[in-house]
């Protein structure tokens, strides 16, 4: 019981994971910090919504209603619908209205509601409608290539396209993969060598401050309420 959380990885340059859960017996989550932003879709008590949910900075704690049902696509960083600047939806979401079983709408028109299977196929559309888009720049640097810009051009455009600096970034990264590290009984000294952490306190604030968790409440194998989507790259 709790929070069962299925996901899968994308070939779409777009997506970065592909998730589905859902909810039993429990009312909280501890919602990790992610680089990345959802559009989610839920259905609880024969009610279907929707939201875009920004990035999060830091770990925090988010309400779960109890049996429901969940999709979302967790979009590849660089990727952003202009309409809806994402600096706007760091450690926040925004409502999309008029969501039903069958539609909802978005900038204007009517979209059908994908499905964990054809998440690619949507988010297509959206690319050729021109709701998404993703800054080349960006997405340049991340591929390990260095466009003939300035420092202070990449790292406007990592704001503007990601709400997020290029250094959160990489510190959200390295916590989620500390975490995982540790979830898989890799001792904290070999984390903290591995990732290039200074020492063990500093392991420890990275991850009570990203993933909400020491490395013992990570060991933990029944914990008080569960994380959200933490899953190896």
């Amino acid at each position: 019981m709790g929070l069962e959380v299925e996901s899968r990885p994308s070939d779409s340059p777009y997506i970065e994971r592909v998730w589905r859960s859902s909810s039993h017996d429990v009312d909280r989550m501890t919602s990790i910090a992610t680089a990345h932003w959802d559009l989610v879709f839920w259905e609880h008590q024969g009610q279907v919504n929707a939201a875009v949910q920004g990035p999060g900075s830091r770990a925090s704690p988010a309400p779960v209603p109890e049996d429901a049902t969940f999709f979302g696509i967790s979009f590849a960083l660089g990727t952003s619908m202009p309409h809806l600047p994402i600096s706007r939806l760091v450690d926040g979401s925004a409502e999309i209205p008029d969501t039903t079983r069958r539609s909802f709408w978005l900038k204007g028109s009517a979209w059908r509601l994908p499905g964990y299977d054809n998440a690619e196929v949507f988010v297509q559309r959206m690319v050729h409608e021109g709701v998404l888009e993703c800054d080349p720049i960006v997405a340049a640097v991340l591929r390990g290539a260095s466009p003939d810009v300035s420092e202070r051009t990449i790292q406007r455009r990592f704001v503007a396209a990601t709400g997020l600096t290029r250094g959160a970034i990489r510190q959200i990264d390295r916590a989620r993969q500390a975490a995982v590290l540790i979830l898989e009984d890799v001792p904290a000294h070999d984390v903290i060598h591995r990732l290039g952490y200074f020492d063990q306190p500093h392991l420890a604030r990275s991850l009570t401050r990203y993933i909400g968790r020491t490395a013992t409440q990570l060991r933990d194998r029944d914990p008080l309420e569960p994380l959200s989507l933490l899953y190896k790259t």
